[in-house]
């Protein structure tokens, strides 16, 4: 069953935290590595905003992660 867009986002924002947070980094820390401000990290992690494939590019590779990781839905 296909995703909405706005489950879409959710999903990208949590795997965002995730990835962050296993790596033991803020979110402002991330933030400032992407070169965007906190308050964009933050709509990002919670699915409050639609992130370009060049922003998910730059958090991806802060994160040394795969696009895929960010993207895709993680088992249970």
């Amino acid at each position: 069953m296909p995703v909405t867009k706005e489950e879409l986002q959710k999903l990208i924002g949590q795997n965002i935290r995730i990835l962050r947070e296993r790596k033991h980094m803020t979110a402002q820390e991330l933030a400032t590595i992407c070169n965007f401000e906190k308050s964009n990290m933050s709509r990002l992690e919670s699915g409050n905003t639609n992130p370009t494939i060049g922003t998910l590019y730059k958090i991806a590779q802060a994160l040394d992660v795969t696009l895929e990781e960010i993207v895709s839905k993680r088992d249970a």
